[in-house]
Parts: structure tokens; sequence; C-alpha cells
């Protein structure tokens, strides 16, 4: 087997180990709704830092690079 698809085999035995565990524990609606809706909510919180942190790292390149150019004269 090549590691490939070794990768293949090993995330499709986790998906079916995950939908046997959300069958076997039935959560309720109203908890998986608003679990649902937590995780949505961190997950915008934590992809907001990450655009914030790289649009400071894109300022942070430019003006090393404005800085590190030869001045035209």
């Amino acid at each position: 087997m090549t590691s490939d698809t070794l990768r293949k085999v090993l995330v499709a035995g986790v998906a079916v180990a995950a939908l046997s565990f959300t069958v076997a524990c039935k959560p309720k609606a109203d908890a998986t709704a608003d679990s649902s809706a937590a995780s949505a909510e961190a997950a915008a919180s934590d992809a907001a830092a990450a655009a914030s942190t790289a649009t400071a790292a894109a300022s942070d390149a430019a003006m090393a690079a404005s800085a590190a150019a030869p001045a035209n004269k």
C-alpha cells in the first residue's frame, strides 16, 4: 500500500467510527443545534483572527520590502 492509499483508508475508518458514535449516542436535536451554532461562532472567530494576522503579516512584509529597497535618485 502506498502512503496515499493508507491515508485514505485511515480517514475512511475515522469517518465510519465518528458516524457510528453519532448514531449510537443520538444526541437531542436542540443540543446538537446549540452545539453546531457555538462551533460555527468559534470557527468564524478563528477565521477572523487568522485573517487579521495574515493582514498584519502582509503589512509587515510590505514595510520590510520597502525599507530594504534602494532609493531611486
